[in-house]
């Protein structure tokens, strides 16, 4: 598959989740009233939103490597900081969900992005493309969003 194409489904379907996850938390009233599962539910709609945006770049950039780049390096920034932010929120939260538990690892996700997309020769060893591999990051960081959104749908959050 063209990696355009590739881009292309993917922020098609980080959208569609985007405002999927907007009418779930429509139907939760609790989760707005709240906090913390407030945070939790923006946390899932940046899992999309964010991937979306840097479909979008990769797409708007095409043969102009820095416009991807830049776009990639911003919105890792932005992952990183919402979501050290989260995390500092729920530390005591006493959340038991797996996806919960372990989303400090979509921070060093955001910061792999980061380091891809300013200095793309760092992809070399792969023999992938830079923004190949940054696609497989986005997929792993959209992956993560549904875990999350599972959890937050499934468990008992108090």
């Amino acid at each position: 598959m063209p990696l355009e194409n590739f881009y292309e489904i993917l922020s098609g379907i980080c959208f569609a989740l985007t405002g999927l996850w907007w009418t779930v938390v429509e139907g939760r009233k609790e989760w707005l009233n709240n906090a913390q599962l407030r945070s939790l539910a923006g946390g899932v709609y940046a899992s999309f939103l964010i991937p979306g945006v840097m479909s979008l770049g990769a797409q708007i950039g095409g043969e102009n490597k820095l416009v991807w780049r830049a776009v990639f390096a911003v919105a890792a920034l932005t992952g990183m900081f919402f979501t050290t932010r989260l995390l500092l929120q729920l530390r005591n939260s006493g959340q038991t969900g797996f996806f919960t538990r372990s989303r400090w690892a979509v921070i060093l996700i955001y910061a792999l992005v980061f380091v891809f997309g300013v200095f793309p020769e760092l992809t070399a060893p792969t023999g992938l493309k830079p923004i190949q591999v940054e696609a497989f990051l986005l997929c792993v960081i959209v992956l993560t969003g549904h875990g999350l959104a599972w959890e937050m749908m499934t468990h008992k959050i108090d």
